[in-house]
């Protein structure tokens, strides 16, 4: 039998409709903010259910994003336990990459980063080699993203947090300046749609993937096509993306940046986020990573429900013009990212067609907002 997200524990049929509740309820506290300076500052609604909140100043916009590293660092605890390394540098910057990401979707470039880790015990802090690499790699996450480390939170939650483990998240400020650098549409008909490499399963799936690992006689040590080790291949660094969106706005202030997508949960699902109805057509996919295909065969897991919910390779998504989108593919080639023309945008029931797998996704099956 197939395996799904939602027979892990994970289910965003059952999370959505709270997200979608929280949106609502808090709409209504936005006139808080109008208070200020005289009235200077307001909320961006447009930017409620994006992965990015903005908050309207006279010469620019703030933006805010809350975001977790998921389950990943049990990856990490467990392949500490087999090999003596803690692998926590790189779940740092996965998990710095997860708030970063999203921050840059509206074009917001990150101020700085605070990370908050949660435990169950203090105990926990009393493994130097694992709280340094942590610290090492949440300062050189900060620096691929181009941000400050602005502090953070170390809370002892015991009986939350169960002792061997930690909950680890971070929230970010950034800023849109001048406001013409804002990335918030209106998409087009006939817009080139430009996917961007994942260096593999980021932080997304982690579930899914541990619950195959338990299945395996080797567990973690099972060995891929290309010879590494499960574990070590589900642990590689998230790309941050901050760089790419950055640069390409610096091209002609993303006037031809009409969206942006970070593919993270829902998947490629995510490629319709925005509220305008099209239908996103995908042509060509990435080179597919011998970690998805493993997580296929050893689930098993179908096309549909690895689509629906991982990322499959492609990270992050710019729908631009198609003079842009050469533009776009260059940036990402001179930061050392992959970039290609996967699609276009048509007019149409909102869906996502993915023509080499013949597998199509419905509007109301993101029903994020």
């Amino acid at each position: 039998m197939n395996m799904t997200y939602a027979g892990t524990g994970v289910n965003y049929d059952a999370m959505d409709p709270f997200k979608r509740m929280a949106q609502l309820a808090a709409r209504e506290t936005s006139g808080n903010i109008n208070r200020l300076n005289g009235g200077e500052f307001r909320e961006f609604e447009p930017s409620r259910g994006e992965s990015a909140y903005l908050i309207e100043a006279a010469k620019s916009y703030f933006a805010h994003v809350e975001e977790g590293l998921g389950t990943k660092n049990l990856v990490a605890d467990a392949m500490y336990a087999l090999t003596g390394k803690s692998y926590y540098d790189q779940i740092a910057q996965c998990t710095v990459a997860m708030i970063v990401n999203d921050l840059v979707t509206l074009g917001a470039l990150p101020l700085s980063v605070a990370m908050h880790l949660a435990v169950g015990t203090s105990d926990w802090f009393n493994d130097d080699k694992r709280t340094g690499d942590l610290v090492t790699g949440w300062k050189n996450a900060c620096n691929l993203a181009r941000c400050t480390w602005g502090g953070g939170e170390t809370p002892t939650l015991k009986g939350v947090v169960v002792p061997e483990a930690v909950v680890l998240s971070g929230s970010a400020i950034g800023i849109v300046k001048p406001k013409e650098r804002l990335i918030a549409g209106p998409i087009q008909h006939g817009d080139a749609i430009v996917l961007i490499e994942s260096s593999g399963i980021h932080a997304n799936g982690l579930t899914l993937a541990r619950k195959i690992a338990d299945k395996l006689p080797e567990g973690y040590l099972t060995k891929l096509s290309d010879d590494r080790t499960y574990g070590e291949t589900l642990l590689d660094p998230t790309h941050i993306y901050v760089g790419l969106v950055e640069d390409c706005l610096n091209l002609d202030y993303g006037g031809n940046i009409h969206y942006t997508v970070n593919i993270t949960g829902h998947g490629w699902r995510k490629l319709m986020r925005a509220t305008q109805p099209f239908t996103y057509v995908i042509e060509k996919l990435p080179t597919q990573l011998p970690i998805f295909d493993f997580l296929q065969k050893h689930g098993p897991v179908d096309d549909e429900e690895a689509y629906g919910n991982l990322n499959m390779g492609a990270g992050f998504a710019l729908y631009v013009t198609e003079a842009q989108a050469t533009q776009v593919i260059d940036v990402a080639k001179k930061l050392g990212l992959r970039a290609f023309l996967a699609g276009h945008i048509e007019d149409g029931d909102k869906k996502v067609v993915i023509k080499p797998k013949n597998l199509e996704y419905a509007g109301e099956t993101l029903a994020v907002r």
